[in-house]
């Protein structure tokens, strides 16, 4: 919480207004941000200083680790975080690569579960990953990537968290997550649930310690519309002691959170929170 707060503070004291084009709005924005959640010691890097709901973060985080394209399956896992960008983005609308309702496009897990080779074909990123870490092989390339220049025009949203690269060292599993932009009030407090959830899962699935997530954000920002709740209500907050994530010891391979995880296999222990503050959402 105390790094995630020095961020938001940042960017209100420090941060330069920048037209965001996609939104027609402008951003306060800071660049470069580097946060680290320390998994081994259980530190989950929750939001307390209003409620967050993050049962919807590990929602979207299985819809990616299974490598969903449509909104409705992320809908049934427990999250409506892709109502919006696969239903209601004008830009997707017109795109004649959508299928329909709900079809997001080539994005995110889809991308990673079947990334395009040159040659025609695909390559299972993650499946790869997770062969190699419980093989105890560290290629010093273990990435998870849904970042793919020539597939952006076949999805509703370029990837923000992009890329998730795994290392092993002396037996203890990092990871370092890089995201070409986040919109703090909402967004970023889902990725820090995410990177710390990712971890965790990929090290309890192939047999190792998990160390620490690092999280680097390049672009930082806060919408105009989000600025002034988050100056006078949240930043004025004191934040609770960090909650503790619990995760279904039953999940052992990557097979069982493709097939029958749901959100009933994790839960959050001694969770303090000061009432909700509802930002606006940018499509």
């Amino acid at each position: 919480m105390k790094q995630y707060l020095a961020l938001c503070q940042r960017i209100v004291e420090q941060g330069k207004w920048v037209e965001n084009k996609r939104t027609g709005k402008r951003c306060l924005t800071v660049i470069n941000a580097d946060l680290a959640y320390n998994v081994e010691q259980g530190e989950f890097p929750l939001v307390t200083t209003r409620k967050s709901f993050w049962k919807a973060a590990i929602a979207e985080l299985l819809g990616y680790i299974r490598g969903y394209d449509n909104a409705a399956d992320f809908r049934q896992l427990g999250t409506k975080s892709w109502d919006a960008n696969a239903n209601e983005n004008e830009i997707w609308l017109k795109n004649p690569y959508r299928k329909g309702k709900d079809d997001m496009g080539l994005v995110y897990g889809a991308i990673g579960r079947r990334f395009p080779k040159p040659n025609g074909g695909s390559i299972d990123l993650l499946h790869q990953i997770v062969e190699d870490l419980t093989q105890g092989i560290d290629n010093r390339g273990e990435i998870y990537t849904f970042y793919h220049p020539g597939a952006f025009d076949m999805g509703c949203l370029r990837p923000c968290l992009h890329s998730h690269h795994f290392s092993l060292l002396d037996g203890v599993l990092y990871l370092n997550s890089t995201q070409r932009s986040a919109d703090v009030p909402l967004g970023l407090n889902w990725n820090m649930v995410q990177c710390y959830t990712f971890l965790a899962l990929m090290a309890q699935i192939t047999g190792h310690q998990a160390g620490i997530a690092f999280h680097k954000i390049v672009n930082a920002h806060i919408y105009e519309d989000q600025l002034e709740p988050m100056r006078d209500i949240q930043l004025t907050r004191e934040p609770f002691p960090a909650p503790t994530l619990k995760i279904n010891p039953d999940i052992k391979t990557l097979n069982d959170l493709e097939t029958w995880v749901t959100l009933a296999d994790f839960e959050v222990e001694n969770y303090q929170y000061h009432p909700s503050i509802q930002y606006p959402f940018s499509v």
